[in-house]
């Protein structure tokens, strides 16, 4: 049975990333590590969009070579061994990840997604009725720009199941989703 979560990081004003794409903004406390790692279980498939997974292609491979933040080393070997799917209709390939090109192709997938980011895709999820939980991360600041949480989404009905703060800065909230 599929189940996706959409998990997004946003700042105050509903962004997803900066106006010109930049993602150098989340904070990422004790809390929210622990968090990012409970989402992700080893039977949970990772899902992006073409941006973010060329952002997540780009630096999670050799990411604990390039850092020494804890998250960072923590997390680059459970990213590499996980199972990806990168949903695109102009990428030729995605090196290390399955591709899929339309939500009838998502909608096929079994078990837990994890769809990390990605405004436009998160839109289509949910306007296609896949969406079983919505998790925002809010940082406290403001970006600008055009990059919405679910970019494209008629309106939808959701059902706060929790609110809590991480880290004594970010306000995670989960919802029911659009299924």
């Amino acid at each position: 049975m599929r189940h996706i979560v959409h998990f997004v990081n946003v700042s105050l004003d509903g962004r997803i990333c900066g106006p010109a794409g930049e993602f150098d903004w989340a904070q990422v406390g004790e809390d929210y590590s622990e968090l990012s790692f409970s989402l992700q279980t080893e039977d949970t498939t990772l899902l992006y969009g073409r941006a973010v997974w060329e952002m997540m292609a780009g630096f999670w491979p050799t990411a604990d070579e390039q850092s020494d933040h804890p998250h960072t080393v923590r997390y680059a070997p459970i990213w590499r061994a996980a199972r990806k799917v990168v949903a695109s209709r102009t990428l030729e390939k995605a090196e290390g990840a399955e591709l899929v090109r339309s939500i009838d192709e998502i909608a096929a997938l079994d078990g837990r997604l994890l769809l990390m980011g990605g405004g436009r895709l998160a839109g289509a999820v949910a306007a296609a009725g896949l969406l079983d939980e919505l998790q925002i991360a809010v940082h406290p600041v403001v970006l600008g720009g055009d990059h919405a949480v679910l970019s494209g989404a008629a309106r939808l009905g959701l059902t706060l199941r929790e609110s809590r703060v991480l880290d004594g800065r970010v306000v995670l909230s989960t919802y029911a989703g659009s299924r």
